[in-house]
């Protein structure tokens, strides 16, 4: 240390050239390092879903589900294997340890598939990978509307011209469409026509089948050129599809075609969600999913700015309304995290030139704590660490210059000394930083080995307090860097004259201090013991203390759930969205917009039933409020709710609190418990007993079983002595 300390006042312009290119690229780090609101904590995880319309959840799990679990036991790394079977979906989630590289770990699981495809009976679904994205990666919602346009024109609009343009956005990785109608070609038969005509319903399936594509038919050559030869059969409209042969007549050789027997109309798919919005429309919304470990506020500032320009190119009366956008929260957050650090820095400066009682001093003091942190933001950039309001707002500045603080109050004390002695200003400087190199070192190591332990933690703790404890190291290690190099030759260089008197504040203190310590000296088992009793009674209280995992961050949105009985309709889904939307807006004006999302998308990220829709409600700016307090607005929407929209059960989060608390456990709470077993209604009988005792539980709030049973089915058992007795097709 005393070799650093002379190698610095030796080489005092080199020192200066070294920090200035410390701060230029600590600059250049802060303007790349990813941000967000909260730490991602989401495991590392792999979706696989399976799409299988018409099947009960009985028949997705034993035909889907199962083949794909039983396919991914045995890979290496795992951790867990979790699914949902719902009416036609398949959702297969593979959790690996963390530290998996999230590409690898998709390829396995993509080799797996190869296997699991292969089990599964053809025509029941296609399981494939979901989105590579996590807890935070819903970055960005907006709606496509237009007044003169019907919803299936919409979703068209979104599918293949919006979404498209949207992926080439450096970071995006899927745009999930959700709501509206998804246009499909249908053709309705007529039972008596095909009767009439002798046509089995297989044959209509082969004609369309087989008439639904081109083929090549190699070359022909002619007068020394080549054609090529092809057979264009590729429907693109609807008179393609009237105009299909299904068979001849036998006796006249006239065509029948598809147009003789149905009707051939566009139609929406069958729908297994949709989403509603103030209570005045369905809408067709487009979720902008984050790459997993992109910048999300660069990603949604870059797909604002690309919608800015796809607005010039839509339909006459077609626009595009942003409802979320995640960079208003991140700066929300920044700026949070950046008036608590400008206060916490001018309170520091403050108390250093009222107690060193040099202004040179303390400012040069003061100057450790942007150094220091250029060396953090540089040390996160490098480990992949993001700037968010656990990482940022732990910082400490009292203790970041703590070091340079006992190095510039040494450096004062002995100048004074040593102004009525002998020797050389830069000795002088270089003798007193010397004196306290080891003290200096000492100090702020012992503070960093405090936070060693954080970074032993593990899955979900060491994913939130980590990056906690390594921003913090990285400050302190630069401020020890700091305090034995920079300080020494701002001190040699600005700090030549220094007053012989000690600061007011510090005379003042001695005064008090000295005659308190010299009484106390004298009673030495009275104080010791008076300070272990005061520790033992508040020992006491730690029993009555609350405890939580982390600060709740006010996200400026609320994630309302409505839940509905399980047989309940898309369509009385809809109606009871819509209902409570309407409430919400007339009753309270600090909402800006209600979207409910009702079911799931085409992509089903999220596996919901029908009977559940999570509403974003966007809150106004707080000043317009007229509650003091988030809670007190919660409470009153569920008071309001509650007495007006009879039939459902509401339940209150955040959007991203929601997203994260569901891909990391599987469910859609603050604590879940599982139960295992292979008879539904026992299980159910089972849950409903949990339910009851845990309600008694104080603190308890919302606290449900999960509806696995009670969707009504029609099951048609088939006789196939009787179908094979009449020649009747199954």
């Amino acid at each position: 240390m005393s070799g650093i300390i002379d190698f610095s006042l030796n080489n005092r312009f080199l020192v200066l050239v070294l920090w200035l290119m410390v701060v230029a690229v600590g600059l250049d780090s802060v303007t790349k390092l990813p941000m967000d609101a909260v730490p991602d904590v989401t495991n590392v995880q792999v979706q696989i879903l399976a799409n299988s319309p018409g099947l009960p959840p009985e028949e997705v799990e034993r035909f889907i589900t199962f083949p794909v679990e039983t396919s991914m036991s045995g890979l290496p790394a795992i951790e867990e294997v979790r699914s949902v079977s719902k009416f036609g979906l398949s959702v297969v989630t593979v959790v690996f340890e963390e530290g998996t590289d999230i590409y690898w770990a998709r390829q396995l699981v993509g080799e797996r598939l190869v296997e699991a495809r292969q089990q599964i009976p053809p025509g029941y679904g296609e399981p494939s990978m979901g989105p590579i994205s996590t807890g935070l990666g819903e970055i960005y919602q907006f709606e496509v509307r237009g007044d003169n346009h019907t919803p299936m024109e919409l979703r068209t609009i979104l599918d293949w011209y919006v979404n498209y343009q949207l992926r080439s956005v450096r970071g995006v990785v899927e745009i999930n469409a959700f709501g509206g109608e998804l246009k499909t070609y249908q053709v309705t038969l007529n039972s008596e026509r095909l009767a009439a005509l002798d046509i089995p319903v297989g044959d209509v399936l082969e004609a369309l089948r087989g008439n639904n594509r081109n083929v090549g038919g190699g070359y022909i050559e002619h007068q020394g050129e080549q054609y090529l030869i092809r057979g264009e059969g590729l429907v693109e409209t609807l008179h393609d599809l009237e105009n299909v042969i299904v068979k001849h007549d036998p006796d006249s050789g006239t065509p029948i075609f598809v147009k003789d027997i149905s009707v051939v109309e566009f139609a929406p798919m069958i729908r297994q969600g949709a989403v509603t919005r103030d209570g005045e429309r369905e809408a067709v919304v487009g979720i902008v999913m984050m790459l997993m470990g992109e910048n999300s506020r660069v990603v949604s500032q870059a797909v604002d700015e690309k919608i800015d320009e796809l607005r010039q190119f839509l339909p006459e009366g077609v626009t595009i309304d942003t409802f979320y956008n995640r960079t208003e929260l991140v700066d929300r957050t920044i700026m949070t995290v950046a008036k608590n650090l400008a206060e916490g820095g001018i309170l520091v400066i403050i108390v250093l030139l009222l107690l060193l009682g040099n202004l040179r001093g303390g400012l040069i003091v003061a100057s450790s704590i942007p150094l220091s942190m250029m060396i953090a933001f540089i040390a996160m950039r490098i480990t992949g660490l993001s700037g968010n309001l656990m990482s940022l707002g732990a910082i400490d500045f009292g203790i970041i210059v703590d070091g340079s603080v006992v190095m510039i109050e040494n450096v004062v004390r002995v100048l004074r000394e040593r102004k009525r002695g002998t020797g050389s200003h830069i000795e002088s400087v270089r003798d007193a930083c010397r004196e306290v190199a080891r003290p200096v070192a000492f100090g702020v190591m012992t503070i960093t080995i405090v936070y060693l332990p954080i970074m032993a933690l593990r899955g979900i703790e060491g994913k939130m307090f980590r990056p906690m404890a390594l921003t913090v190291v990285f400050a302190l290690a630069g401020s020890m860097v700091c305090a034995l190099t920079l300080m020494p030759v701002l001190a040699s260089l600005f700090l030549k004259n220094v007053s012989e008197k000690e600061p007011i504040l510090y005379r003042l203190a001695k005064r008090i201090y000295y005659p308190l310590l010299e009484k106390v000296m004298g009673y030495k088992a009275r104080v010791f013991g008076g300070a272990f009793g005061v520790f033992l009674a508040s020992l006491c209280f730690v029993p009555f203390m609350g405890a939580e995992f982390m600060p709740r961050l006010d996200e400026g949105a609320i994630a309302l759930q409505i839940w509905r009985l399980p047989s309940v309709s898309l369509e009385k889904s809809n109606e009871i969205s819509l209902h409570a939307e309407r409430v919400l807006m007339d009753e309270f004006p600090e909402i800006e917009t209600a979207v409910s999302r009702t079911g799931r998308a085409e992509i089903a990220t999220d596996p919901m039933g029908v009977e559940i829709s999570d509403t974003y409600l966007i809150l106004k700016d707080r000043s317009t409020w007229r509650f003091d307090t988030k809670e007190e607005l919660v409470e009153a929407i569920d008071e309001t709710l509650k007495e007006k929209v009879p039939g459902a059960i509401f339940s209150y989060s955040q959007p991203i609190e929601l997203r994260v608390a569901e891909l990391i456990s599987g469910v859609r709470s603050d604590i879940g418990i599982k139960i295992y077993g292979d008879d539904l209604e026992l299980m159910k009988q089972k849950a409903d007993e949990v339910v009851r005792l845990v309600s008694k539980i104080d603190g308890a709030a919302d606290v449900k079983a999960e509806q696995v049973i009670g969707l009504p089915t029609i099951r048609v058992r088939i006789d196939r002595d009787a179908i094979a007795r009449y020649g009747i097709n199954a």
